[in-house]
This record gives structure tokens, C-alpha cells and sequence, in this order.
């Protein structure tokens, strides 16, 4: 395909950008388009799948029928079915009358299924008989019924893995990528970031009635280099925020680093980016997490090093936790987990547990009738599983109260799947938010 076909099929769907993988993915794109092969679209959250599976329909003889974008994640479990392949009356409580799926309303068209690998494992059979022979059963029914719909996939996780996990199943998978299609995530296309920039900062000054901010040469070189975890979508937020909140037109790096949280390798990625209003996710809230994390930590360590003096073979302990314990000295396991200044007496098996809480230091107790006082670790793990779930409500809560109860967006803030924040909300009863 020609350079000059590929820049007309941007500008027909307001692709930003010049990268050589980005270029690749359009004409792979469109040299599918024209044949009835499916297509699966791997990329990141946020990397604009959704825009290919446009282009796909749009250049194919199917262009003229129906295109529906579903997220499957988005939908329950309990639901899904009826809503890809319709049900008949009294099928299930609430079927109060006959109702077509999608798959019998696109009939003719496009279907695009976004997030294929949270699909539960029934459906995806269901799935492969339509792509095999085009055929397919309402809810409650026992008619076979056709339908000619051409399927485009999109996943941002590994769909091998999930195979090897038995999360899904490899004959649809290999149904399903025919034509596998990689959408680049922003940092690999890093000569496309100030693209973008310049394209949403002057959006968003035409939306405000404002001047488009722009960078200093510092600021645009802090830009480049940030990993972008939430990809396309996180540019986008980030020029936004600028444009609405900042007074002054030109952005230098200070005020940049306002809005690019630190990067990390712990945490969830999508509480980073919050810094205001009470309902905001603050760092206090990412700090509460990760300490409650190291707490949790602790409490198995306390567990091993327990088990490891009580019952004085010290050899079998580690050999059940070599990822622990990897590199000790398996002649004096006790000096290399402890230091030599800390070698437990032949005559004592007892750890002396209040120094975890005090001071944080390790100290074996003189006599074995010390055994009385140590503390009952079952219950503190309980206890610190229980806080876990606290903060983890606390969260969600927030995450509703931020986004008005709209679930599609506490979850994509929270960093999960719509259906997994909806049996969350269902198992900690959280009522709707004011």
C-alpha cells in the first residue's frame, strides 16, 4: 500500500501520527478489510483498537450493514449470552418477551468484541459455533438459527497465556486471529507523543475558548520520555487537565511534573494520576495500599521464621520455600537467615514475637516456656486480610462517588474490568453512591 493511501485512511479516521508500526498496523488493516477473514486486534488499553476495527468495516463490502463495538468485560457474566444471541420468552426471570442478540441484528454487518479475553468460557463456545458455521441459539430455545456476521476481536491481554491458564479456549483462538493485527503502544511510537499534544491541546482550546497551551523545550523533552501506562487515553486526560487548569500558556517542565505521576512498579497505575477534590484518589490512598501490602509481607515472614524455629528442621522449611530463601547456607540456614550474632541455642526452638511489632527486630527467646506468649499469627493474617478488604471498598466507593455511580468509568479508574467491579459492588453490597 502507497504512503499517500495510508495518510488518507488517517485522515479519514483521525489517526494521529507517523511511526513505521503504526504505519504497518493500517495497512494491515486495510489489506484485510476487503475479505471475510477474521481479525484479532492485540494492543494496550487505551491505544485506539477500536478505531481499526472501524477501519476494517468501513473499507469492506460489508460496509453498508451494521457495525456494533461490545465490550464483553463490560457485561455480566450472567447476561451475556442473551445479549449476543437474544432469548425467547420466560427463558429466564425478567424474559418477559422474546428479544434479539446481537448477532442476529448485525446479521449482514460487523461485529467488533472488544476485551475477547474476559468472555466466560460458555459464551466462547457458543462464539466458535457462530465462526464456524454461522450458527447460533437463543436463550432458552432449542431453533438453530444463521446469521452472517463478520467478527473483529480485540484483547489487551495475552490470549496464549490465557490458553495455557485454560481462561480460554485455543481452538477459538485460533478461530478468532486469522489476521492478527498489533497496535503499537504510545511509548514505542515516542516520535508521535507532541504529535498528539499539539492535536488534543488545540481540541481543547477550541472547546474552552482558550489559547492552546503548549511546551517548553524542557517540558517537551520530559514528555517524550514518559512510558504512558495508560497509553492514547492518558495523553488525552493529561492535556485536558493542562488546558482547563492552567493560566499560563506555555507549560514548563515544573509544571508538567504536576501532571505526570512518578512512574513505579508497584500500585496501581490508574490511582496515580489523581491530585484533586475530596473524591480523588490521593497518595495517602496509593501509601495506604502499599503499606498495607508490606503488612501482609510481614505477616507471612513471621509465619516462616515461626515455623522454622518451632520445629527445628530448618533444611525442609527452606526447601518449601526456595523463592524465600534462595542462596542460604544450607549447613547453618539459621546464621544465614538471621546473621551470626542471632544463631538460635540448641536447647530453644521459641521466636519472641512482640519484637516484630516493637522493633522490628528478630530475637530468639531463652527459654522454650516462652512458647506461651507468642502471638496467634492465623488470626493477625485474618485480621490484616480483613483491613485489605476495608481499604479495597473504601476504594471502589470512591472510585463510584468520583464517576457519579457510572461503572464504566470507576472501573476503568480502579485499573479492572466493568464485570469485575460489578460482582466487587456485589459481594461488599455497596449501594449507590450521592
Amino acid at each position: 500500500m502507497r504512503q499517500d493511501e495510508i495518510q488518507s485512511i488517517k485522515q479519514r479516521f483521525g489517526i494521529i501520527g507517523n511511526s513505521a508500526k503504526l504505519n504497518y498496523a493500517i495497512h494491515v488493516a486495510a489489506q484485510v478489510a476487503p475479505t471475510e477473514m477474521n481479525v484479532l486486534i492485540m494492543g494496550e488499553s487505551g491505544t485506539g483498537k477500536e478505531s481499526f476495527s472501524k477501519i476494517i468495516h468501513s473499507l469492506s463490502p460489508r460496509k453498508h450493514g451494521q457495525f456494533i463495538a461490545i465490550n464483553c468485560g463490560a457485561i455480566p457474566e450472567g447476561t451475556i449470552d442473551s445479549e449476543l444471541f437474544g432469548h425467547e420468552k420466560g427463558a429466564f426471570t425478567d424474559a418477559r418477551e422474546a428479544r434479539k442478540g446481537f448477532f442476529e441484528v448485525t446479521d449482514g454487518g460487523t461485529i467488533f468484541l472488544d476485551e475477547i479475553g474476559e468472555m466466560p468460557l460458555g459464551t466462547q463456545s457458543r462464539l466458535l459455533r457462530v465462526l464456524e458455521n454461522g450458527e447460533f441459539i437463543r436463550v432458552g430455545s432449542n431453533k438453530v438459527q444463521k446469521t452472517s456476521v463478520r467478527v473483529v476481536a480485540a484483547t489487551n491481554v495475552d490470549l496464549l497465556k490465557a490458553v495455557e491458564q485454560k481462561k480460554f479456549r485455543e481452538d477459538l483462538y485460533f478461530r478468532l486471529s486469522t489476521v492478527p493485527i498489533s497496535v503499537p503502544a504510545l511509548r514505542e511510537r515516542d516520535s508521535d507523543i507532541l504529535l498528539l499534544f499539539r492535536k488534543f491541546a488545540s481540541d481543547f482550546a477550541e472547546e474552552y475558548r482558550v489559547k492552546p497551551i503548549k511546551l517548553s523545550e524542557d517540558a517537551s523533552q520530559a514528555l517524550g520520555k514518559y512510558r504512558f501506562p495508560g497509553n492514547i487515553r492518558q495523553l488525552k486526560n493529561l492535556t485536558q487537565q493542562m488546558s482547563l487548569l492552567e493560566m499560563e500558556q506555555e507549560i514548563n517542565v515544573e509544571t508538567l511534573a504536576k501532571y505526570i505521576p512518578a512512574e513505579s512498579t508497584s500500585g496501581p497505575p490508574a490511582l496515580l494520576g489523581n491530585r484533586g477534590g475530596q473524591d480523588d484518589f490521593s497518595e495517602r490512598d496509593l501509601l495506604y495500599k502499599i503499606l498495607f501490602d508490606m503488612r501482609k509481607d510481614v505477616t507471612e515472614l513471621k509465619k516462616l521464621v515461626f515455623e522454622l524455629l518451632n520445629s527445628g528442621n530448618y533444611g525442609s522449611v527452606i526447601s518449601d520455600h526456595k523463592d524465600l530463601f534462595n542462596g542460604i547456607n544450607d549447613e547453618n540456614p539459621a546464621e544465614a537467615i538471621f546473621g551470626q550474632d542471632r544463631l538460635l541455642p540448641s536447647d530453644t526452638s521459641v521466636v519472641d514475637s512482640s519484637s516484630f511489632q516493637d522493633n522490628s527486630v528478630i530475637e530468639i527467646a531463652d527459654h522454650l516456656d516462652d512458647l506461651e506468649d507468642t502471638q496467634d499469627i492465623q488470626h493477625e493474617e485474618e485480621n490484616d486480610s480483613l483491613s485489605l478488604e476495608e481499604q479495597e471498598k473504601e476504594l471502589i466507593i470512591k472510585a463510584l462517588k468520583k464517576n457519579k455511580n457510572k461503572r464504566k468509568y470507576a472501573a476503568r479508574d480502579l485499573g479492572i474490568s466493568e464485570r469485575t467491579l460489578y460482582r466487587k459492588i456485589k459481594q461488599y453490597e455497596i449501594e449507590k453512591q450521592k
